[in-house]
């Protein structure tokens, strides 16, 4: 086996399936896990990305965090490298952005993964449905591909 099979890889999609485009993480790791070529990839869908989630991210080698964005078009796709930072928390909250959880990982484990990285689609419509907007539907492949690319390389 090479290094390049043993790397633990991660997929972590956050949203709510019952909320329209906020679904769109659970629709994009839905896609991956059919796909053969990602087998070996744990995928873990949460509504919101928190605490408990710091062990998993620091036992992985490759993570990528997807989510729907409301501060950006609908069916836009950002993708950037995510790095540790720490935020100040909010009060009664549990839900930590992507770098917060990785300093979070850091912190308590004392180790980080070799590379990270958050991919967001715009959304257009957080109301009641079960249904993607036509926008963020089309992005779901393209984002598919996006990280069939970075768990490859």
């Amino acid at each position: 086996m090479t290094n390049h099979e043993k790397r633990r890889k991660l997929l972590l999609a956050c949203g709510n399936a019952l909320r329209s485009d906020d679904g769109v993480g659970a629709e994009i790791a839905a896609e991956i896990a059919q796909d053969t070529a990602c087998a070996d990839m744990k995928i873990v869908v949460v509504q919101q990305f928190t605490p408990e989630l710091a062990e998993m991210i620091a036992n992985s080698d490759l993570v990528a965090f997807v989510d729907a964005a409301a501060n950006i078009p609908a069916g836009e796709i950002s993708m950037r490298s995510a790095h540790p930072e720490t935020e100040e928390p909010g009060s009664f909250t549990h839900h930590l952005s992507p770098a917060a959880l990785l300093a979070l990982s850091e912190t308590l484990y004392g180790k980080l993964p070799a590379r990270a990285i958050t991919l967001t689609v715009g959304a257009l419509s957080f109301e009641l449905g079960e249904s993607l907007t036509k926008p963020v539907r089309a992005a779901v492949p393209v984002v598919v591909g996006k990280l069939r690319r970075f768990f490859s390389d």
